[in-house]
């Protein structure tokens, strides 16, 4: 499928696997001469190699225009093309018209999906802040639990970046030329990692509390609940790093691309941040790592995270 698709791109143009449908409705559509005018105006657009109309419908109600870019689909110049069709072309024309097609469908789906990440990022942060600060009574470890798990996400992010998006070794992995990373990848790594290092984040530090309640000495608390807590963090960040490299054997490119990322996040995750970052910080501010206002203390709920009373 691969060759079949460089071999179009080759022989027709970058554009000619991912066509625009643009549909055409009003008097355009059953008006043989303005539909001509109106294909001939997108003709002469940059951006775009040939465009041609099909037959309209048994009712003269709808017409398809389809244009060909004359760049790649996964390219940016083809989305900016989608976007000026969409707000300088066509409007001026008059025509009741709309862009379609899987190349205008993935421009609007990486919109749509970069619009709400935001949301996305404040709301598992902020919740993830507050819970935090519930089971743990603290301001600066759960602040530090964020920072540190978007470390984790950050480097995965680079790495795929690095790999799919400027082609650094993508030939160890068998992937054939660099391209755009999908849209929907930085929000399901993101929401996957975080909650796996979250995970690993609060059995390191249910550990370290344990110990600090019952001795007062931060340096001694950490220093044991690492030693308690490393082998079992250890051992399933392997078992997991083992997992998603696996989906790196396959032939699937965005399979390729999630496996890699999850990989390298948990690795990264159970090694430099969980246990270096984490219990460095940790020595480091000593007691005011246990310090909360007392009337934040009193409004916050009471949680065990062990389902003690």
């Amino acid at each position: 499928m691969r060759k079949a698709f460089d071999m179009l791109a080759d022989g027709f143009g970058p554009g000619f696997n991912g066509p625009l449908f643009i549909t055409v409705q009003g008097d355009t559509a059953s008006n043989p001469d303005a539909l001509a005018t109106f294909v001939s105006t997108l003709q002469s657009t940059d951006g775009i190699a040939f465009a041609q109309s099909a037959p309209a419908s048994a009712d003269g109600s709808l017409s398809l225009v389809i244009a060909y870019p004359t760049t790649a689909p996964q390219d940016a110049a083809t989305y900016d093309l989608v976007k000026f069709l969409r707000s300088d072309v066509i409007p001026p024309t008059g025509v009741e018209a709309k862009v379609g097609g899987f190349t205008a469908g993935g421009a609007d789906f990486a919109t749509a999906i970069g619009g709400r990440m935001p949301y996305l990022f404040i709301g598992v942060l902020s919740l993830s802040f507050l819970l935090l600060m519930s089971v743990f009574r603290s301001i600066l470890v759960p602040l530090k639990a964020v920072i540190m798990n978007l470390l984790s996400i950050g480097a995965a992010y680079g790495v795929i970046v690095a790999i799919f998006q400027w082609g650094w070794g993508i030939s160890l992995i068998g992937v054939g030329k660099a391209g755009p990373i999908e849209s929907w990848a930085p929000m399901m790594l993101f929401a996957i990692v975080f909650g796996l290092s979250m995970d690993y984040e609060v059995f390191l530090l249910s550990r370290i509390k344990e110990e600090y309640d019952r001795t007062g000495d931060n340096a001694s608390a950490v220093a044991d609940g690492l030693a308690a807590t490393a082998r079992v963090i250890t051992a399933a960040a392997l078992i997991m790093v083992f997992v998603f490299s696996a989906f790196v054997l396959g032939y699937d490119r965005n399979l390729k691309l999630f496996g890699l990322g999850l990989a390298v996040a948990v690795f990264i995750d159970a090694t430099i941040v969980r246990m270096v970052l984490v219990p460095a910080t940790m020595e480091l501010l000593g007691d005011r790592n246990w310090w909360i206002p007392a009337w934040m203390n009193r409004l916050l709920p009471k949680i065990d995270v062990e389902g003690k009373k």
